[in-house]
C-alpha cells in the first residue's frame, strides 16, 4: 500500500503498547500535585464571523504566535544501541575481528514539545521520548535543559517531562477546550519538523472525532490540514485565540511529508493525561457495556432511518450499564450530548470523564428514544489476570498468557474484548517465535480442538499433549497445528 500513516516523530510504539511508565511523579514535581500546577481551561467561546471585506480575509496571527510561540520547545533524544551484531555471531567473521566487543551506536531522534506549567511540566508524545537514554529540551530562546521523563502512557502516545530551570517561571501556553472545535476553525501549529527550527503553519480544523487511525489505542483526534511533518510530534496546535486544542501526533502520507491530513490528540485528553500523571496510573471509566458500529440493516431493524450509533452487543451483569437500564439490542445514540459514532469515541467520552461521574446517555429501544443516566466505575479485575508463561514441550512452549477483564484490557490498551485468554509475551525460542504464528495481543480461542476461557483451560489442555489452536487476531481467527503427515500449518 502507498497510503500510510506516519507519526510525526521518529520512534515507534511497542507491540502491545500498554504499559505504564511512572518514575516518580510526586518526588520530581517539586510543587504539590500535577494538577495543582496547571494553569485552567480557557473556555472563553471563540468568536467565530465570516469575514466582509477584503482587509478581514488577511489577518495576521503573529501577536497570538508571539505569545504562544516561546512555549513551544524542541526535544532531542539519544538512546544507545547495545544490541550485538549478528556479525559477531558469525564463526566466518569472528576470526577476522576476534573476541572484541562492538561498540554501542548512538541514535538520536526529535521531536517537539508544549509547556504546561511555568515550573518546567512539558507534554510530548510518548514515541518522541519512548526507550530514551538521554532527553534534552531547547527552549525558544536557545537556553537547553536536561529533561527527565516523569509519566509516560503509550496508549495515549503522550509523556510528561520536567526540566529544572534553577526557579526561573518559564511561558505557558493557555489550555483550551477541544470540545468546543468546530469544523472550519483556524489552526495553527508549531513545532520542529524535519530539525530546521521552530517552525509556524496554519490551516483549518478538518475533522473532529476522527478514529480508526491506528496510532493511538484512544483512536480519537483532531484533524486538521495545517502543514505537520517528521519533528513536528508532540508540538502544539492551536485555535485562533492561540490556546492548545491538541498536540500534534502523526500524518497520513504517501511520501512521508505533509499531504496535508494531520491528526492531533484533543487538549481534553492531554488534561485526563495529566491528572492521571498523579496517581502514576489512567484509569478509564467503564459502565461494561460493549457493541458495534450499525450498519443500514442492523439500523433499519432498529427502527432507525439511518445508521449512527453504537448497537450493544453485551451487557456485564451488574456493571454501571446495567443498573442503569442499558439492554443488548438498544442503540446508544449520545453520551453527555456527543453523538456515538463508534467504539472508539465511546471509550473516548467514557475517559474524558472522572470514575464516579454521572453521565446522561440517550439510547433507542424498539423504535423510542430513551434517556438513562449512568454513573462510572473503575473497571473490575475479575477475573484475576493469572499471566502464566507456559512451560514444557507444546505448541504454546514459551508463550505467556493471561486472563482478561475489564481492567487489564484497558490497561493493555488495544482495543481488546474484556474476557477471553490473550497472549502477553513470546520468547524469542519460542515455536511460536521460530515459526511466526502468534503475536504479543492475540486471543487463544481454543487449544487442541477445546474451548479456552480461561488460563486454566489453556494449561490443562497443553498437560493433555494438545498439538493445535485456534487464535483470533483482530477479528480475524485461524488455527495451526500438526497436520497427519507431521509437518506444521496453518489456516484461517
Amino acid at each position: 500500500m502507498l497510503n500510510r500513516f506516519k507519526l510525526a516523530g521518529v520512534t515507534a510504539l511497542g507491540a502491545l503498547g500498554g504499559a505504564l511508565i511512572a518514575l516518580g511523579v510526586h518526588a520530581q514535581t517539586g510543587g504539590g500535585t500535577i494538577a495543582s500546577q496547571l494553569p485552567p481551561v480557557d473556555s472563553t467561546p471563540l468568536v467565530r464571523a465570516v469575514p466582509n471585506s477584503a482587509s478581514e480575509v488577511s489577518p495576521s496571527f503573529a501577536p497570538v504566535v508571539k505569545r504562544a510561540a516561546p512555549a513551544v520547545v524542541n526535544i532531542y533524544t539519544a538512546r544507545v544501541d547495545r544490541q550485538r551484531s549478528a556479525l559477531m555471531d558469525d564463526p566466518f567473521f569472528r576470526q577476522f575481528f576476534g573476541g572484541a566487543t562492538p561498540q554501542p551506536r548512538v541514535q538520536q531522534s526529535l521531536g517537539s514539545g508544549v509547556i504546561v506549567a511555568p515550573n518546567g511540566l512539558i507534554i510530548t508524545n510518548n514515541h518522541v521520548v519512548a526507550g530514551a537514554d538521554q532527553i534534552l529540551v531547547a527552549l525558544s530562546d536557545r537556553r537547553e535543559f536536561p529533561a527527565k521523563l516523569l509519566f509516560a502512557d503509550a496508549r495515549l502516545d503522550l509523556a510528561l517531562l520536567k526540566i529544572e530551570t534553577g526557579g526561573a517561571k518559564l511561558p505557558v501556553i493557555r489550555m483550551g477546550d477541544s470540545d468546543r472545535s468546530e469544523v472550519g476553525d483556524i489552526t495553527i501549529a508549531i513545532g520542529n519538523p524535519f530539525g530546521v527550527g521552530q517552525t509556524v503553519t496554519t490551516g483549518i480544523v478538518s475533522a473532529i472525532a476522527r478514529t480508526g487511525i491506528g496510532v493511538s489505542d484512544w483512536q480519537f483526534f483532531i484533524q486538521t490540514d495545517a502543514a505537520i511533518n517528521p519533528g513536528n510530534s508532540g508540538g502544539a496546535l492551536l485555535d485562533a485565540q492561540g490556546r492548545l486544542i491538541g498536540i500534534n501526533t502523526a500524518i497520513f502520507s504517501r511520501s512521508g511529508g505533509s499531504n496535508g491530513i494531520g491528526f492531533a490528540i484533543p487538549s481534553k485528553m492531554v488534561r485526563v493525561f495529566l491528572n492521571a500523571a498523579d496517581k502514576g496510573k489512567l484509569v478509564s471509566g467503564w459502565i461494561g457495556v460493549e457493541g458495534e458500529p450499525l450498519t443500514a440493516e442492523s439500523a433499519r431493524l432498529a427502527g432507525l432511518d439511518r445508521p449512527g450509533g453504537l448497537l450493544v452487543t453485551a451487557v456485564v451483569p451488574g456493571s454501571p450499564g446495567a443498573r442503569a437500564g442499558i439492554r443488548i439490542g438498544d442503540v446508544l445514540r449520545a453520551v453527555d450530548g456527543k453523538e456515538v459514532v463508534d467504539g472508539g469515541q465511546l471509550r473516548y467520552s467514557l475517559a474524558t470523564e472522572g470514575v464516579g461521574r454521572t453521565l446522561d446517555v440517550l439510547l433507542v429501544r424498539g423504535g423510542t428514544e430513551r434517556a438513562v443516566q449512568v454513573t462510572l466505575a473503575p473497571p473490575p479485575e475479575t477475573p484475576p489476570r493469572q499471566i502464566t508463561p507456559i512451560t514444557g514441550r507444546s505448541i504454546l512452549a514459551g508463550v505467556t498468557v493471561a486472563n482478561l477483564s475489564p481492567a487489564y484490557a484497558q490497561e493493555l490498551g488495544v482495543g481488546l474484548p474484556e474476557q477471553g485468554v490473550v497472549v502477553v509475551e513470546i520468547a524469542g525460542a519460542a515455536p511460536a517465535a521460530r515459526l511466526g504464528f502468534l503475536k504479543p495481543g492475540d486471543l487463544i480461542e481454543a487449544v487442541g480442538g477445546q474451548p479456552t476461557r480461561t488460563v486454566a483451560d489453556v494449561v490443562r489442555q497443553v498437560a493433555a499433549g494438545a498439538t493445535s489452536l485456534r487464535f483470533n487476531r483482530s477479528g480475524q481467527s485461524a488455527e495451526c497445528g500438526l497436520t497427519a503427515s507431521g509437518t506444521f500449518a496453518c489456516r484461517s
